[in-house]
């Protein structure tokens, strides 16, 4: 199964390093990142649960909900958490889910169907597709997919600059340009008419070519 953004995120019951959770009911009226490691004590991987381990306050203030999942079982977890304090200065502080068997990355497409066992004996190599970032809405339904090589660290910073953009837009109806930063000019979308945009934004805008109408961003 591949999914597409706009797809209801697949709903499921885990355990994680937190207790048992029903994915759905745990992220409740929050957003929620989810992104997977293809194994435990890889490099690249330590290196990013401890930039979000120092990040993780900028979620917060978003209302998002962070979510890891490895191949690996639970109980090695804490081990890892040991060597990522050490060499990256914080211990991971999000939830994290061991999914030994290939139960959750097969929902979420990052592994094929085929795969079957556990984690036992498996490679990173093995497992280099579970290397994705899912961005999901309170209503449930995909906002982004990401989808990393295993030798590439992940840009969180890029996510929240898109979990901006994504916030932005669902409470107000403008686009967001290329590279554009929180508090910077917005474009407004094309299914608002210049009728309708004129009593949104009585101030004008910037219209460089007729489809483009720029106007500073709402609230900022």
């Amino acid at each position: 199964m591949t999914l597409q953004i706009c797809d209801i995120a697949p709903d499921f019951e885990a355990e994680t390093t937190e207790g048992r959770i029903r994915f759905h009911d745990w992220i409740g009226a929050s957003w929620c990142v989810l992104f997977s490691h293809p194994m435990n004590f890889t490099p690249v991987c330590t290196t990013e649960l401890g930039y979000m381990a120092r990040i993780k306050p900028e979620f917060d203030r978003r209302n998002v909900k962070v979510v890891g999942l490895s191949v690996d079982p639970m109980d090695n977890h804490s081990q890892w958490a040991k060597d990522i304090r050490e060499t990256q200065g914080a211990a991971p502080n999000i939830l994290m889910i061991g999914d030994t068997n290939p139960t959750f990355s097969q929902l979420y497409g990052m592994r094929p169907a085929s795969t079957s066992g556990t984690s036992e004996g498996r490679t990173p190599a093995d497992d280099q597709t579970v290397c994705n970032v899912f961005v999901v809405g309170p209503d449930k339904k995909i906002k982004q997919v990401l989808v990393y090589p295993m030798t590439t660290g992940r840009n969180f910073d890029e996510v929240l600059r898109v979990i901006d953009s994504l916030q932005l837009t669902a409470k107000r109806r403008v686009a967001t340009p290329a590279n554009r930063k929180q508090g910077e000019d917005v474009i407004i979308a094309g299914s608002v008419s210049d009728e309708e945009a004129k009593k949104i934004y009585p101030q004008d805008w910037k219209v460089p070519k007729p489809y483009i109408r720029i106007v500073p961003q709402p609230g900022a």
